[in-house]
């Protein structure tokens, strides 16, 4: 929330942030519908005999029934849309948590959504200060697509910050990253957040961190 209280002092009048949270398999509800009609396999008659019964229909059987999981995964999302464009979304940062690395598929969808993104035009920053997990997120993103940053070095480091975009260059379209990495106790670094192929603010995330603190009372 204060990145995006820090993201309003810079972003143009024509766009807006928003945070988003979904935390794992919780609950999460953006829009709630409640069905009130009637149970399926019924209709009301425009009579006024009431209600009808439907013929039911038999499904073939599944060609797959097997017991298992579809794996959750935690969000903590700024998102910047353009809103003189049908509130289109043009940037989104992540603050990856632990979660995010813990399990193999957990990075595979992580790195998925985020190269989604990318392929929508949406430019990407990464944000990662987890330090239980020696994995880089941004070092598998590009695994995912066959490239590699030489700034990862030949380990690359746990904690970093990273902006990305997708863009095109006439005919082809090109990645560019702007990464650093992390260190404990040094300041967080400002990185790029492209809004459109031209324009880029500072996304200041020492401001943000600091901020919080003051607000939190956090020494």
């Amino acid at each position: 929330m204060v990145i995006v209280q820090q993201l309003g002092k810079v972003l143009p009048p024509q766009y807006t942030a928003g945070p988003r949270v979904h935390l794992g398999s919780e609950v999460e509800i953006d829009v709630a519908t409640f069905d009130t009609e009637p149970t399926a396999g019924t209709f009301r008659s425009s009579s006024d005999e009431g209600v009808a019964v439907a013929t039911a229909w038999a499904p073939a059987k599944p060609t797959l029934a097997v017991e298992t999981e579809l794996s959750d995964f935690d969000e903590y999302e700024v998102r910047v849309y353009d809103i003189r464009r049908g509130r289109r979304l043009v940037a989104a940062i992540e603050l990856v948590s632990p979660a995010n690395k813990d399990r193999p598929e957990h990075r595979s969808q992580f790195t998925a959504k985020c190269a989604a993104l990318l392929r929508q035009g949406v430019s990407l920053v990464l944000v990662d200060v987890v330090t239980a997990r020696d994995v880089n997120l941004y070092a598998d993103l590009l695994e995912l697509i066959g490239q590699w940053d030489p700034s990862l070095g030949d380990r690359p480091p746990a904690t970093y910050a990273v902006a990305c975009r997708w863009q095109p260059r006439g005919a082809r379209r090109w990645l560019e990253s702007w990464n650093q990495s992390l260190e404990p106790g040094l300041p967080l670094p400002r990185v790029p957040l492209w809004l459109t192929e031209d324009l880029a603010i500072p996304l200041d995330l020492e401001a943000s961190y600091e901020q919080t603190c003051r607000d939190l009372r956090i020494a």
